[in-house]
């Protein structure tokens, strides 16, 4: 049987799982009358609620006698630690655009490295059958992308395939609004080369992904390069270095059928399988025959560029909503994601209750902290913080990114405002049709923090922002914070109508009647520049004179209720924010107001 190995690249939104689905049905992986979930693909929860790819997955389908492997990538540049890697397992890539919105950034990052790896593309123009399309502009976007990012005259000559993902066609006419997805099994087939693989050669396998099983263990995924591997062989894993890392025995071999893993007796070069049976063995480590000593060429992986503190939750309502709260467990659960996730790095602090967790991005982070959460975990979280280098002359840089924002005529000057606020340098400026514009920015990644909720205000909830790291560069000088200060409660105890009434016309408050709280948390927003400790359980004084009147009813505003990651880009420096399975809280990182005004006057004193 031949193989083929492909990555389908595409941006958020732009349709590819659904044309992985439609793949698995027309070739006949799931049964006709099997029951199966839309975008398949995308199978861990935060991925459904989300609808965006988070992590990497492999597949297969066969078509006509030939195996095709397919790797799901993620479309953010804050997953890009995963992209790097599949990419070398793979010998094509179909590059995914939408009809009407075009290559996007993240398009750019991930087509970048496959170009800059020799991957020869094919370009497949995505729900041609929405009434903006644009085709033609489209596909002269996407040669002017390849172009820009030095691909080859080979990598240029590309086939191109008009698709609707939804209603499963593709064809090479761009008319055609019927058919089915044979003419993309067909390009596969003829455009894709087979594996470079030496079956005669000696076991070598590079490790990509790393995955947890309850019953095996550790399970290693990865393409094999030479030779042939049996179930129960002599193995050892090899780091980048060159240093043998464990020895150990291939106690079970998987192959990809559809959506599940299979076991199978022995795998060839040029397929991708996953391995169990070794315990320490990691990504970018080499799994071998023992008597080859020297390891495989790894993907060298771009730094993270962001970190957050991940602590114990010391809150006065610490331990009520969670399972897992201690130090240990939370150490134990990050070093295990650090583990699996090389984009992560984890720093453990000198009080041990406290981890210095760095990663690509705020979504990156952000995903992380949801997922312990749903697994039963407390913790504090600090406000992001980007990760200053120095260049050759000592000088301080900092992360930048590029910055491109579609957005309605009407609101292009706000953005532009609001960017050059955040030192943001606007590169392009451009009308991108139906009376919108196309800004491109370059911009410190300082400044962007917390800048997405209040850019979807200032547009209505009709710009689109998308983000992608360009570089280091001098550092920018600072950047104004929030302008608004807070309410923070005095005192312990539940909210009370009565004296949220007359808070809410001093700014937007967090909370709502009957809500627990505590002295130093945070249950709303100053519209003055300074923090404000309030009474927010003041009940009213009950006498026995009747007032001459009804009391007026009590009617709030219903509360500003943040999501996680409104919570992270709102804090300050002093806050912190307080993530339970039930609960996300702001409160200040010192809860005594006393320790408050003592650490204020040693910042002014430094």
């Amino acid at each position: 049987m031949s193989l083929r190995n492909i990555a389908i690249i595409a941006h958020v939104d732009h349709g590819k799982t659904t044309l992985v689905d439609q793949l698995f049905r027309q070739s006949g992986t799931f049964r006709d009358n099997q029951r199966v979930e839309e975008r398949a693909m995308d199978s861990n929860d935060l991925e459904k609620e989300r609808g965006i790819t988070i992590l990497a997955k492999c597949t297969s389908v066969e078509w006509k006698g030939t195996h095709i492997n397919i790797v799901d990538t993620p479309g953010h540049a804050d997953f890009g630690g995963e992209v790097e890697r599949i990419l070398s397992m793979v010998d094509g890539v179909i590059l995914l655009v939408d009809s009407s919105e075009g290559a996007m950034p993240q398009t750019k990052f991930v087509t970048g490295k496959a170009l800059a790896l020799g991957l020869r593309p094919i370009v497949v123009v995505n729900k041609v059958d929405r009434p903006d399309e644009r085709i033609q502009e489209v596909l002269d976007e996407v040669f002017d992308l390849f172009v820009s990012l030095d691909a080859t005259d080979e990598q240029l000559d590309f086939p191109v395939l008009y698709a609707s993902g939804r209603n499963g066609y593709a064809s090479t006419d761009p008319s055609l609004r019927e058919g089915t997805l044979t003419p993309m099994f067909e390009t596969i087939v003829s455009h894709v080369p087979e594996p470079k693989a030496d079956e005669d050669g000696e076991f070598k396998m590079l490790v990509t992904l790393l995955d947890r099983d309850n019953f095996l263990g550790r399970i290693l995924t990865g393409l094999v390069l030479s030779g042939t591997v049996k179930v129960n062989q002599q193995i050892h894993a090899l780091s980048p270095d060159g240093k043998v890392v464990e020895t150990g025995r291939a106690s079970k071999i998987m192959s990809f059928r559809g959506l599940e893993r299979v076991p199978v007796d022995e795998a060839k070069a040029g397929d991708i399988i996953s391995i169990a049976g070794l315990t320490t063995a990691t990504v970018a480590d080499t799994i071998a025959e023992p008597s080859v000593l020297v390891p495989l060429k790894a993907q060298p992986i771009d730094p993270p560029t962001l970190s957050m503190r991940f602590s114990v939750n010391d809150s006065p309502m610490a331990g009520r909503e969670g399972t897992k709260v201690t130090s240990r467990m939370i150490r134990d659960r990050l070093f295990r994601e650090a583990e699996s996730n090389v984009a992560i790095r984890v720093t453990e602090s000198e009080d041990r209750d406290s981890f210095e967790v760095a990663g690509r991005g705020e979504l990156q982070l952000g995903v992380l902290i949801e997922t312990m959460r749903r697994e039963g975990f407390e913790l504090g979280i600090s406000r992001p913080r980007v990760l200053y280098r120095e260049d050759d002359n000592g000088n301080r840089t900092e992360p930048y990114e590029q910055v491109v924002i579609d957005v309605d005529d009407e609101h292009s000057g706000t953005v532009v405002e609001k960017m050059a606020i955040r030192k943001g340098e606007m590169t392009d400026m451009r009308p991108s049709g139906g009376g919108k514009t196309r800004i491109t920015f370059s911009a410190p990644s300082r400044g962007l923090i917390g800048y997405h909720g209040e850019f979807l205000s200032d547009t209505r909830g009709t710009g689109i922002m998308n983000r992608l790291f360009e570089k280091y560069g001098p550092y920018r000088g600072p950047i104004e914070g929030r302008k608004c200060g807070v309410l923070i409660s005095n005192g312990n105890g539940e909210a009370v109508a009565y004296a949220l009434g007359p808070l809410e016309e001093r700014g937007i408050l967090f909370v709502s009647p009957g809500e627990a709280l505590y002295e130093g948390m945070i249950i709303g927003e100053n519209a003055k520049p300074d923090d404000l400790e309030v009474n927010p359980m003041k009940s009213k004084q009950l006498t026995n004179f009747r007032s001459t009147g009804k009391d007026d009813a009590i009617r709030l505003t219903p509360p500003k209720v943040m999501t996680l990651e409104q919570a992270i880009a709102y804090i300050d420096d002093d806050e912190m924010v307080e993530v339970t399975p039930k609960n996300i809280r702001i409160r200040k990182a010192l809860l005594d107001p006393h320790e408050r005004k003592k650490a204020s006057r040693k910042k002014e004193a430094a």
